[in-house]
């Protein structure tokens, strides 16, 4: 099975990635953007058997530094 895991700062912790690349689109004329957040997908192949909660335990020991970031588990068809 194929899992995709989102894993995105939480909101009101800074970004300075994502503060650079919205300085960038600013610097090339697309002023429309308002604000930009950086992120990362991280995928797995698990066996089919594997459970939501391993998945979890997964995220919370080591994909995700919880007091940051925030995870969304995706399990691809």
């Amino acid at each position: 099975m194929k899992v995709r895991v989102l894993v995105s700062l939480k909101p009101g912790v800074l970004d300075p990635q994502g503060r650079a690349v919205h300085h960038a689109l600013e610097g090339l004329g697309f002023d429309s953007v308002s604000d930009v957040r950086i992120g990362r997908t991280i995928e797995l192949e698990v066996a089919d058997g594997t459970s939501d909660a391993a998945l979890e335990e997964m995220c919370e020991k080591l994909l995700a530094n919880t007091v940051i970031e925030n995870y969304r588990i995706e399990k691809l068809g």
